[in-house]
């Protein structure tokens, strides 16, 4: 294996990292879609911004 190789298994996303990634992704005008996925994914965003904010909150917290 050469080390580019082994640097793009390193940094893959995997299933998870793609669904954050897809979830932050502008709508696919081509693909249905309903209220009630529009909502999931309305909520799975805010949860993953609070998060993320939480965890940087504590690691400053945890710094200082």
């Amino acid at each position: 294996m050469s080390n580019n190789s082994k640097l793009k298994e390193f940094f893959k996303l995997g299933e998870v990292g793609n669904y954050f990634v897809r979830v932050f992704q502008k709508p696919d005008p081509n693909q249905k879609s309903n209220i009630n996925l529009r909502m999931m994914h309305g909520i799975n965003k805010i949860s993953i911004i609070v998060f993320l904010l939480a965890i940087i909150v504590w690691t400053i917290k945890r710094l200082m």
